[in-house]
């Protein structure tokens, strides 16, 4: 990939200042975004149920294999043999696949599901248009 050219300084989100206009030489956004590589996979969005956690349909989820999966984490799974990006809720024995967008339902995982958490989303890119 391409090395991108990047600001030194912060971005305001109020008025910029012209003294800032000073450019560090590139980033690779690869180094930025992944972590461990071997582990590391860019996963396209398809749908809505995960809306109101800023995931939208398009949107490429970068996601770890090697990072274990917490309650709460946003994750790629598979159940039933369907992959999935949903939160995982974890109480005691209880799992749970929690879409954020109340038009689509909860999973309550039972011990008949065919299930497994794929990775951990650890960034998502977005297109603002």
């Amino acid at each position: 990939m391409k090395n991108i050219p990047i600001s030194i300084s912060h971005v305001h989100a109020g008025f910029p200042s012209p003294a800032e206009d000073y450019m560090d030489p590139s980033i690779d956004i690869n180094e930025y975004l992944v972590k461990n590589p071997p582990a590391t996979f860019f996963i396209r969005v398809r749908g809505h149920s995960m809306v109101n956690a800023g995931i939208y349909d398009n949107d490429i989820l970068v996601v770890d294999r090697s990072v274990k999966p917490k309650n709460k984490s946003i994750v790629v799974c598979i159940l039933n043999g369907d992959f999935a990006v949903k939160r995982l809720s974890i109480k005691g024995k209880d799992i749970k696949l929690i879409s954020e967008n109340s038009n689509y339902p909860n999973i309550s995982i039972s011990s008949l599901d065919d299930f497994e958490v794929w990775g951990v989303v650890t960034y998502n890119i977005h297109q603002h248009v």
